[in-house]
């Protein structure tokens, strides 16, 4: 089967959808030019007109991912680090993307995750549960002290 070609204007136009829909970094774009087979070229002169033209803009993304990610799936800094980092996003705009996560917020969130992940975990070997509360929170990506200090508050 032929993929469809397509020309500059045409792509820039299919991209400039793409970015509008919701927030891109720059590694999803160029993934989605090569896709539509478009070459170096043509890929470096669209994605530096986007980011002329705002519709891409990698501080906007990265802080509107850390919010989400924080605020809809609960996930800890550690997590939103290595998922940034893995779409080639700078230490610098990584740190100010963390910034958008309030401190109060993200100690009750973590507070609240624990809470309930003991309550739902039926281990009773308190190692054990301890364990298992553990790891659900580093896999979410929650902070090791962090984690450690609220499973020796909530179990004993």
């Amino acid at each position: 089967m032929e993929k469809k070609s397509y020309s500059v204007k045409e792509a820039k136009l299919k991209i400039q959808n793409f970015c509008v829909y919701q927030d891109r970094c720059h590694k999803e774009v160029i993934e989605k030019l090569r896709q539509m087979n478009m070459i170096p070229e043509a890929i470096d002169v669209i994605v530096s007109e986007l980011i002329q033209d705002n519709f891409l803009n990698e501080e906007r993304f990265a802080q509107s991912f850390a919010r989400g990610k924080f605020r809809i799936k609960k996930w800890g800094r550690v997590r939103i680090v290595r998922e940034l980092r893995l779409r080639n996003i700078s230490k610098f705009v990584v740190d100010s993307a963390l910034k958008e996560i309030d401190a109060s917020e993200y100690l009750n969130t973590l507070d609240e995750l624990a809470r309930k992940r003991n309550a739902a975990v039926k281990e009773t070997n308190s190692f054990k549960r301890k364990k298992k509360i553990a790891d659900y929170l580093l896999y979410r990506g929650w902070e090791t002290h962090l984690v450690y200090e609220k499973i020796n508050e909530l179990v004993k």
